[in-house]
């Protein structure tokens, strides 16, 4: 995604820039965890999408892995391109919400995809906490 002045280095600058909590971990640690939740995202959404094109699944189910990847592709612009701590968290809070609902949606269809968004869930639980204790020490 192009964003008019972000790019990698401009965004981990600014996450420095920000003050901190005492448990915030470092700039570089974000993409490894990014990359490998990205793969597990686009194999379980994508499979998602596959079993609704199929009519395998009703939309109802799709809803929220729709949301979620609208509001986490919304995120990083958010949060370093308008530099809005508070926008960000109000998205961060989406992101969580939607992975939530996504698990509860799925369940019942297939559970593996519930199970693979555990990581997500868990990473974005702790993003979710450094957010707002950023907005906070920030505002």
């Amino acid at each position: 995604m192009d964003i008019p002045g972000y790019n990698e280095i401009t965004s981990a600058q600014t996450y420095m820039q920000f003050q901190q909590p005492w448990f915030a971990p470092p700039s570089w640690l974000f993409g490894p965890v990014w990359s490998v939740l990205y793969i597990i995202i686009a194999i379980s959404f994508g499979y998602t999408a596959w079993l609704w094109w199929k009519k395998r699944i009703p939309t109802k189910v799709l809803i929220p892995f729709a949301i979620n990847i609208v509001s986490n592709a919304l995120f990083t612009p958010l949060q370093f391109g308008l530099q809005n701590n508070v926008l960000a968290l109000i998205d961060i809070i989406i992101v969580l919400g939607s992975i939530l609902w996504c698990i509860k949606a799925i369940w019942s269809h297939k559970r593996w995809i519930a199970y693979a968004q555990i990581p997500y869930l868990i990473w974005v639980s702790f993003a979710t906490i450094l957010q707002t204790s950023i907005t906070w020490l920030n505002w």
